[in-house]
């Protein structure tokens, strides 16, 4: 990291860090060129023990994701997304890496899904990982769930299976629940 990113990103921390919420809000609203180099200590931030804190650091990096999700930043965006599948793979709490997920949802390649699709085994995190997978989407995601189907806990199948349906895939015996009846009726079909 260069020393202008470094006292970039140590500014940016402390304004987030102000107890004035208008330091605060002017500050995550203008973190976008930030980028990669802030993601780690915004993630840190998330999980500041001061909830306004915790919540401009979490809008911070968000406007760092859609920043460099524009058009024409597609260095930018792959830099911000290698980080992200850093802090994502580490030890952070479970909701900072759920709302990293997410983030990578808007920004992240087909080809670094493999972080992603670790979490389908994850009891907290599976749900939000199978459902970005499924945002992502393409050949490589539709492996992952397919890979992740096969060691999947049975009450996990039903939701991988629509996924891999979703992407194009088939799954052998669970049906979509869309199409089975929840009621009995005693409805007849017109005779011809």
């Amino acid at each position: 990291m260069s020393r202008n990113n470094d006292s970039t990103v140590s500014g940016l921390l402390s304004k987030l860090k102000d107890s004035d919420a208008g330091v605060r809000t002017e500050a995550w609203q203008g973190a976008g060129s930030v980028g990669a180099a802030g993601v780690e200590s915004l993630a840190g931030l998330m999980t500041d023990g001061n909830l306004e804190v915790a919540r401009a650091a979490k809008r911070a990096l968000w406007r760092i994701v859609r920043y460099t999700g524009r058009p024409g930043a597609r260095s930018e965006s792959r830099e911000v997304a290698v980080k992200l599948n850093g802090v994502l793979g580490g030890d952070a709490p479970v909701a900072v890496r759920r709302e990293i997920l997410w983030m990578l949802s808007e920004i992240g390649s087909r080809r670094r899904i493999e972080p992603i699709a670790e979490l389908l085994s994850h009891k907290e995190l599976r749900e939000d990982a199978r459902m970005v997978l499924e945002r992502i989407g393409g050949r490589r995601a539709l492996s992952a769930l397919q890979g992740g189907f096969e060691s999947a806990p049975e009450e996990f199948k039903q939701n991988l299976a629509q996924s891999i349906r979703k992407l194009g895939g088939k799954v052998e015996g669970y049906e979509c629940v869309k199409l089975v009846p929840t009621k009995e009726t005693t409805i007849k079909a017109l005779p011809d």
